[in-house]
Formats: C-alpha cells, sequence, structure tokens
C-alpha cells in the first residue's frame, strides 16, 4: 500500500505546476484523506490549483491516546479545483496489542459552487468515501455487520479575510451521512442499528497570522453497536505553514470511550505535503 501511494504521488506531482490560491486556503488532510481539517473533510480540495490548474498532497497522521495507537497515511489530486480523488490507509491498535484493525478508504469529492474567499456565499462540495476494513472476524465479534461501506456529506466552507479581531477565519460545516463504527475500523452498521445516520460535523479556524491557525472541531458519531458505545470526538489545534508546500498541525483530541474503554484523550500530529 506504501509503495502505491508513493508511486501515485511521484507520479502526479511531477505533472502538476499550481499555486494561485492563497496559503492555508486548502485547508490539511483529515484521517480518511481528504482535504479539510483533521476530523473534518471542508469543501476544499487538494493543493492550491485554480481551475486552470490539477493540484495534489500527500500526508501522515498519528494520534495517541490513553490506551490505543492510530497512524493514517495516503495522497489526494484534484483537477481545474472541482473534483478531487484521494486514497488513504488507516492503522489502529491499542497499546496490549490485543486490538489491531485497519481499513482503506477511497475518496471523492465535487466542487458544487461558491468560492472559498471570493464569493459571499460558502463553498459548497459533496464527496463520497468508500471504506473496506480488516479483520472481520472481530468486527463480527462486537456486532459489526459488515467490513465495507460508503459514508456520503455534503460540506460547506466559508473564510473571511478580515474576520474577528481583524484576522482571517474559517467556518465549515459537513452533514454527514454514515453507518461508519468508528470512522469503519469497526466495520459498519451493528445489532443497535443497520442504517446510515445523518451526522454533524463542524471546524472553526482563526488565522494567527498568515502562517499560523488555531482552532476547534467536532465530529458527531454514531452508536450502533451494543457491545461499544461511541462518543462524539472534538479537539483543539493549531496549524503551521511555513510555506504552500508543508503544513504541520498538533491538536488535543478528546475521542470519549474507545473501544470499550473510557475517557480516550491526547494528542494528534499530522504533516502535509502540497503540491
Amino acid at each position: 500500500m506504501k509503495l502505491i501511494l508513493s508511486l501515485f504521488f511521484f507520479t502526479i506531482a511531477t505533472q502538476i505546476s499550481a499555486g494561485g490560491k492563497l496559503i492555508g486556503t486548502s485547508g490539511v488532510t483529515q484521517v480518511e484523506g481528504s482535504a479539510g481539517g483533521g476530523l473534518v473533510p471542508w469543501a476544499t480540495l487538494a493543493g492550491y490549483g485554480t481551475r486552470d490548474e490539477q493540484g495534489a498532497s500527500a500526508f501522515f497522521s498519528a494520534v495517541t491516546v490513553d490506551d490505543f495507537r492510530m497512524s493514517a497515511y495516503g495522497v489526494a489530486f484534484s483537477y481545474h479545483d472541482r473534483i478531487e480523488a484521494s486514497i488513504a490507509h488507516q492503522k489502529f491498535q491499542s497499546d496490549d496489542k490485543s486490538i489491531r484493525l485497519s481499513q482503506n478508504v477511497l475518496g471523492l469529492k465535487i466542487r458544487l459552487f461558491g468560492d472559498l474567499v471570493y464569493t459571499e456565499w460558502p463553498q459548497v462540495a459533496l464527496g463520497m468515501q468508500y471504506k473496506n476494513a480488516t479483520n472481520l472476524s472481530l468486527i463480527k465479534s462486537i456486532g459489526g455487520e459488515g467490513e465495507h461501506g460508503t459514508d456520503f456529506y455534503l460540506a460547506a466552507t466559508k473564510a473571511w479575510l478580515d474576520g474577528p479581531f481583524h484576522h482571517n477565519f474559517v467556518l465549515n460545516t459537513t452533514l454527514r451521512y454514515s453507518k461508519a463504527n468508528q470512522l469503519g475500523l469497526q466495520g459498519f452498521g451493528g445489532d443497535k442499528r443497520n442504517r446510515h445516520s445523518w451526522l454533524l460535523e463542524s471546524s472553526l479556524g482563526l488565522f494567527i497570522n498568515r502562517n499560523w491557525v488555531f482552532g476547534v472541531e467536532y465530529r458527531q458519531k454514531p452508536d450502533n453497536l451494543s457491545a461499544l458505545k461511541e462518543d462524539d470526538w472534538k479537539n483543539l489545534f493549531i496549524t503551521h505553514l511555513p510555506n504552500k508546500a508543508f503544513s504541520v498541525t498538533a491538536a488535543l483530541v478528546d475521542l470519549g470511550q474507545l473501544g470499550g474503554r473510557n475517557d480516550q484523550s491526547g494528542a494528534y500530529l499530522s504533516l502535509q505535503l502540497i503540491y
């Protein structure tokens, strides 16, 4: 998987010449591979390509909470500021190695209308994420109904160049239609509920200056399994954008009950290359 992603990113990066947008307007990459925040996909597309250009990004993210570790990596490509395609791989395990889960995520996003900065209305995009989890036997043992599923989402994102306190400001709201348990790592659907739910996600970011962004995110989660309760996720993040080619994001995360263990909170770190 790592070799495939590396070859894919190298191939598209050598054919891309982009950079027509303002720094920070592509967002970062969320843990499922789509452009946006760390937890939430936005209406933004990967890279800084305008409607006459292509863009791309590659990312690696790691989450460490009290009893678990998770890592994710992937690449994304955007075409003419209209369509984004992404692929990501996630790995999850408990500290005692008794739980090991992973999944692949294929994403597609289409910008419907609007511009993040230059229109009065927000940029709006429609997206989907097809997920295929491993370890079907464990998924079945906790009451999950299957190892693959598809999330659909509608995202609206707007940036103001002279917002509160005369700083740049970005607000995103995403409505997701999903039955994924813990992103899909614990399967899809369950004994309590085996159908898609409408879930609310949101991000808010304030640019301290053009290179530093401080913000918060919230992601509502379904609760499909009797055996394992699932709580909503929250984070408090700061992102550094030294230039258009690179960004680093650090966050304090609160994942609530995870894998049957309460109060799972800790740290998140994500690195991104952008073309």
